[in-house]
């Protein structure tokens, strides 16, 4: 695979500038962590050379330095809000990301349930915690944010909230999504640190929009087209140009809200200029690591092109409105792409054409394109995967690699025992009847091998397929996009 961007560089310079901040601040800084700490695929797409799993990892280089604050909305909790990526709920991600981070040696010392309003699911969240011996605080809302600074800083607005002890010179505040309440958490903590006249600092941790690349850098509105839904727009930081007469991109809802925290944080500080601009605020470091820049430009309007169609599905399935899929639309003609200027999309739809039914198509890594359609044994997907193994493990393509003995029990008991509406196998059972004849077949157990070669693969289907089937295409680190359009006319399908 090509690499745009050097890992390790950013990895060493983001290190330094974190501790140049915690420096700053008397060695007490509260970091606002945006995004991912794992799992950062869309950094990993746009910006090819990224770990996936690269902010945890700079964590983990600063871990005896280093304690976790995790903040989770109780209203997130009480609608059982979704993260798209994994499709797991909010509360769930919360103790998937403990469980992977203490693994690693990190040190969480809480939990916070912020906006609390006496949810009786957020209730039993907590609970569900502290039965297993977690520290959970909760912040209710404070009368008067963000605007009534004199309210909020003060022991009825922040100090009203309890204080979360720290014993660590770097405390990351994170969360499963936006909207989740880590600024207020940094923010009163500071209010805390303070009144007990300790000076602890802020600081903001956000990858996009990379603020030292051009506005209408294909990187920048990659990150607007992944936030369309949200209404998120990158625009020039006035504040930072108007003080030191450098260009810098931030998003509209930094720059909205800066005056507001700038009063707060000197109110809290009791001096002028902590920060002059939300650009200073910041302490990300990607856009020094970029070795190739036409590379990125591209992996990122492959990456605009992905979001289409990933917001016009989610459209389809009356999840966001059609202005999201409008401004991805928008952000297209500015670059000069359109729909098709996936590298799969052409492939899959014209195999679809031929063989009128549905399709996919995906570019291996040497560029070769292998196709796979829906037969009366198995979906699209279940075939392409198939058909690209065979083609890495210089397998004819009429030779079977599941054997019927294994695969018409697997028919029989979806069809005849178990009912299921949808007799066609899924393309993770497919990959277990393989497994299975892999231990008596070589040809099969070779097949299986290649599996792995398929990470970082580009796929586009000709029409929407199962979540069953998008998630085992994730597992594989397969980049997939579908057409909007519905495989069946049933209303239910999973």
């Amino acid at each position: 695979m090509k690499i745009g961007f050097d890992n390790s560089a950013y990895i060493e310079k983001q290190t330094e500038q974190i501790l140049k901040r915690v420096e700053q601040f008397n060695h007490k800084l509260y970091l606002e962590f945006g995004g991912k700490l794992f799992d950062d695929y869309h950094a990993a797409r746009v910006l090819p050379g990224f770990n996936v799993n690269g902010k945890i990892l700079l964590l983990e280089k600063l871990k005896e330095k280093t304690e976790i604050i995790i903040c989770i909305n109780a209203a997130d909790i009480e609608r059982n809000k979704i993260r798209a990526d994994l499709g797991i709920t909010y509360d769930m991600d919360v103790l998937r990301f403990i469980d992977d981070v203490r693994k690693m040696g990190l040190y969480i010392s809480s939990i916070v349930i912020t906006q609390y309003k006496d949810q009786p699911s957020a209730d039993m969240f907590k609970n569900k915690l502290e039965r297993r011996g977690e520290r959970v605080y909760i912040h209710k809302p404070i009368a008067g944010y963000p605007t009534n600074i004199e309210s909020i800083v003060s022991d009825k607005g922040y100090g009203a909230n309890p204080y979360i002890e720290t014993t660590k010179p770097l405390v990351v505040i994170t969360a499963p999504g936006p909207g989740s309440g880590k600024m207020a958490t940094c923010l009163s903590q500071i209010y805390h640190e303070h009144k007990k006249n300790i000076k602890a600092g802020y600081a903001k941790f956000e990858t996009f929009p990379v603020w030292n690349l051009p506005l209408n850098h294909p990187v920048n509105l990659a990150y607007e087209a992944a936030t369309a839904d949200l209404n998120d727009v990158n625009a020039i930081d006035p504040f930072h140009l108007e003080t030191y007469g450098k260009t810098a991109v931030n998003y509209n809802r930094d720059i909205e809200v800066f005056p507001i925290v700038k009063n707060i944080l000197t109110k809290i500080m009791e001096r002028k200029h902590v920060y002059n601009s939300p650009t200073d605020m910041g302490v990300n470091m990607a856009g020094y690591c970029i070795i190739c820049d036409d590379l990125v430009k591209e992996a990122a309007k492959q990456e605009i092109v992905r979001r289409y169609f990933r917001t016009y599905c989610c459209y389809k399935e009356g999840s966001v409105e059609i202005s999201a899929i409008e401004k991805i639309e928008i952000i297209m003609k500015r670059l000069g792409i359109s729909p098709e200027y996936g590298l799969a999309v052409v492939p899959a739809i014209q195999k679809s054409e031929q063989s009128k039914c549905p399709a996919m198509a995906l570019i291996l890594r040497d560029g070769s394109v292998i196709t796979g359609k829906t037969t009366n044994i198995a979906a699209a997907p279940s075939n392409l995967i198939l058909n690209c193994i065979k083609k890495l493990a210089c397998i004819p393509d009429d030779i079977h690699l599941i054997s019927p003995a294994v695969l018409e029990p697997m028919l029989m008991l979806k069809e005849k025992i178990l009912h299921d509406k949808n007799p066609l196998l899924s393309l993770e059972e497919v990959l277990n009847a393989l497994s299975i004849c892999a231990a008596t077949n070589p040809l099969a157990e070779k097949c299986l091998v290649k599996l792995q070669d398929l990470e970082g693969c580009v796929a586009h289907s000709s029409h929407m397929i199962s979540k069953a089937d998008e998630s085992v295409l994730k597992k594989l680190g397969i980049n997939n996009t579908c057409t909007p359009e519905f495989s069946s006319n049933d209303l239910y399908y999973v």
